[in-house]
């Protein structure tokens, strides 16, 4: 059996039985374990299934921590992650920002931005805004129910922005892998970031390491979709080889203000 063939047989067991263990697909196979671990290694990179100490699990994902859950983790490349992108924003500007802990430590470096609006479906966003941002700046909040992280969803918040156009959307999103592209684990909040997508002249992710080869239920876009991606420099070799090939810009910030970007070959 080839090892595509066998890659494949193995996924079905995973949709199958919702999990599946090295040593039992050895035995089936007729191979070792380190090459089911081999198997199990590519699967997961491509976002197909999550690996677990033994075996491994599928690979959806719809558990969604609270915005303050989030906001302790990765505070630094976070901050960083922020601080470059704010050079991306020009006075008199209309962006959005999707909800998220790295979108709102970017709203904190936008309050002196003259003339700048801003749309958005988060309320830590808005807030942030209104209460430390420039006289004439216009904050626009959008409808919608809210997810634990604070994001407005459904479709008060799809009907809000689909007549807008807009410069720049800074989109958080939860997980990244080259198969689901970039993904929540909210289906409303899918379908809300989609829309953001659509009213936007440019899409720019913001996405600090851990995000990489994790998964969520439903994808927003996908990696050929961001004309910018800025991360952190614990992004992995092959996470970084695969978004040079596939976003427009990858912008790696190695420290507070400091970054360097490579543009993928086309």
């Amino acid at each position: 059996m080839l090892a595509r063939q066998r890659q494949a047989a193995i996924l079905d067991r995973v949709r199958a039985a919702g999990g599946v263990r090295v040593t039992e697909l050895a035995a089936e196979f007729g191979v070792s374990d380190m090459t089911i671990r081999r198997d199990l290694d590519t699967l997961h990179d491509q976002g197909l299934l999550a690996k677990v100490h033994g075996g491994a699990t599928t690979a959806g994902s719809t558990d969604e921590p609270g915005f303050h859950a989030k906001s302790v983790r990765q505070s630094a490349e976070k901050t960083a992650i922020a601080a470059r992108a704010a050079e991306l924003v020009r006075p008199g500007a209309a962006i959005a920002l999707s909800a998220g802990t790295t979108t709102a430590e970017l709203a904190r470096r936008l309050v002196d931005v003259p003339g700048l609006t801003v749309v958005t479906n988060s309320l830590r966003v808005a807030e942030i805004l209104h209460t430390g941002g420039r006289t004439d700046q216009t904050v626009v909040l959008t409808g919608g129910v809210r997810t634990p992280s604070d994001a407005l969803v459904g479709p008060l918040a799809v009907d809000a922005v689909r007549s807008l156009h807009l410069d720049l959307l800074f989109l958080g999103v939860h997980g990244i892998t080259e198969r689901a592209g970039f993904t929540t684990p909210n289906l409303m909040e899918a379908e809300t970031d989609r829309a953001l997508v659509a009213a936007a002249d440019r899409l720019v992710v913001l996405a600090d390491h851990t995000k990489w080869g994790t998964v969520g239920i439903s994808s927003i876009v996908g990696l050929g979709a961001a004309d910018v991606l800025v991360s952190d420099d614990r992004l992995t070799p092959e996470a970084r080889r695969v978004l040079d090939e596939k976003v427009g810009e990858l912008v790696i910030v190695t420290g507070p203000g400091r970054a360097t970007a490579r543009e993928a070959a086309r």
